[in-house]
């Protein structure tokens, strides 16, 4: 790494995070200070806007970076990550974002308690919805040390430490002093800086190509070294049946995952009503789907213009190949084009990571003051504000965050993403579904639900090949592997919603008729909403 190209990429970055923070600074003098301005912003974005910060949430380093080298790597088994972010976001559209956004205020407990007893449900939801932000927090922060330490041309450990703590610090002031409303302009900010990166990079491959499709193809097949096995399915996936059951449930986790994401669920509150939720959504869809197929281009362009072999001498996971390509696209090391092209695009990756960061955390902030906070706190003491306790969440998931990646940024952390989405998926995902549409959903089930899904998905990644057993795991020296899948989500997923199933059957509680009605039709017609 030049010299050259660090001091640009690192003036790029800070002009974002001047920006962001001039952005925070003016939101928080025109803040009014109650729960609605801090945790929705005061429901006054425009569907076009949501939709852009529900991309800008969504498009995450994992996907700029992660989904591009594993196509550079993999070749046609990296889409399948493509499609299962894509079609995520059908089941978003079609059956959660415009009744959670009818049914809850601020927080996916909003819309379980709406029918049972509060206490126990918001203690469950929240404690899940927390531990999914924090698993992709300490993810996103560990990527944020390693991003910055290939710019400093080295893997220094105190480079990399002093960059989840400068990440973290920034997170807490983004989202204390601004709430909702700056995190959104970030987002919004992030998401137009990524899509422009994205079409200039994709344009110039097509260019390179002279916009021959088949050629680009063609030309990494022949790089790849594995010829036309490389644009067929299973050289990742095909190996043996535990590889398939892998990629299915890798696939069940994605796709079901979204929707059980807090920070996704919390932005569909920004917006005035039902029908605008979905009409961000039907932005979001476009704007990430356009992405989406934008790096399938840039995926199989690494593999023709550098070779597997050069992506992986960087960075052996893949996760460099976006750099390298703009690089080489640019015109190659040493050359004005290839250091201006280089460092845009390392700044607006950590941008991203950034902006990521933001979103995650308020929604965390949320969880712990609105849900966990609220249902703990003893009886009889004066409640303070929640907006309050909310900042000082903020302030108190930063810190764990930082801690934990400070500890983890030797290990890789991949597996951190998919137990997020697995997480989601399994635990977040059945209770919602269940309270939304099954009359004789009780307290009981809605509890088994939620831990039926959270407890099974942590245990049996700890006992996974990711964590021990193989060379590549988190302890290679150690074999205490029991479960053969990565990722639990096949055997976790169906866990949560049987939990759910066999909590309420044996409950001796009734379900309330009337609360089911009321919240069936607040969550078809929105009467009542917030």
């Amino acid at each position: 790494m030049t010299g050259e190209h660090q001091t640009l990429a690192l003036l790029l970055f800070s002009a974002f995070v001047a920006v962001t923070l001039g952005i925070t600074t003016w939101v928080s003098r025109n803040r009014r200070g109650s729960a609605e301005e801090f945790y929705a912003g005061g429901r006054l974005f425009s569907p076009m806007e949501n939709g852009f910060a529900i991309a800008g949430d969504y498009m995450s380093a994992a996907s700029f970076l992660g989904v591009t080298g594993l196509i550079a790597l993999f070749g046609y088994d990296g889409l399948l990550y493509v499609v299962g972010f894509l079609v995520a976001w059908l089941v978003v559209l079609f059956l959660v974002a415009e009744l959670v956004r009818n049914c809850g205020r601020f927080t996916l407990a909003d819309v379980v308690a709406s029918r049972m007893r509060e206490r126990p449900v918001r203690i469950a939801v929240g404690s899940a919805s927390v531990t999914v932000s924090v698993l992709y927090l300490v993810a996103q922060m560990v990527g944020a040390g390693s991003l910055v330490a290939l710019l400093l041309g080295g893997t220094s450990a105190a480079a990399r430490s002093w960059t989840v703590i400068g990440v973290g610090a920034l997170m807490v002031i983004y989202v204390s002093l601004g709430g909702m409303r700056a995190t959104t302009w970030i987002q919004i900010v992030k998401a137009v800086l990524l899509l422009g990166g994205t079409v200039a990079l994709t344009v110039l491959v097509l260019m390179r190509f002279h916009g021959d499709v088949d050629r680009l193809l063609l030309t990494a097949a022949e790089r790849s070294g594995h010829g036309e096995a490389f644009l067929a399915p299973g050289l990742k996936y095909g190996g043996d049946w535990t590889a398939r059951f892998d990629f299915v449930s890798l696939g069940l986790a994605l796709m079901l995952g979204t929707a059980g994401l807090p920070h996704i669920l919390s932005r569909f509150y920004t917006v005035p009503t039902a029908r605008a939720a979905r009409r961000s959504v039907v932005w979001a869809v476009g704007l990430i789907g356009g992405f989406y197929l934008m790096t399938i281009v840039l995926g199989f362009g690494a593999a023709a213009l550098l070779g597997p072999d050069v992506v992986r001498g960087s960075n052996a996971a893949g996760n460099t190949a976006v750099p390298l390509l703009a690089l080489d696209l640019g015109g190659g090391a040493g050359s004005t084009g290839g250091t201006v092209l280089f460092a845009i695009v390392a700044a607006i990756a950590f941008a991203t990571i950034l902006a990521v960061v933001a979103g995650i955390t308020l929604a965390s902030s949320a969880s712990v003051a609105h849900d966990l906070h609220a249902s703990l706190r003893r009886r009889g003491r004066k409640p303070r504000s929640e907006v309050a306790v909310a900042r000082v969440a903020a302030v108190g998931v930063g810190v764990v965050a930082i801690a934990l990646g400070l500890l983890a940024q030797d290990l890789n952390v991949a597996f951190l993403v998919g137990l997020a989405f697995a997480v989601a998926a399994s635990a977040n995902l059945p209770v919602l579904l269940y309270s939304l549409f099954w009359r004789g959903f009780t307290t009981r089930g809605a509890v088994w639900a939620v831990y039926g899904g959270l407890v099974p998905t942590v245990v049996l990644v700890v006992l996974s090949p990711v964590v021990s057993g193989s060379p590549d795991s988190l302890f290679p020296g150690l074999d205490f592997q029991y479960f053969p899948l990565q990722n639990p989500g096949l055997v976790s997923i169906p866990f949560g919603f049987l939990a759910g199933w066999l909590g309420t059957v044996t409950s001796a509680e009734v379900a309330d008729e009337a609360k089911h009605a009321e919240t069936e039709v607040r969550s078809l017609t929105g009467a009542g909403a917030a």
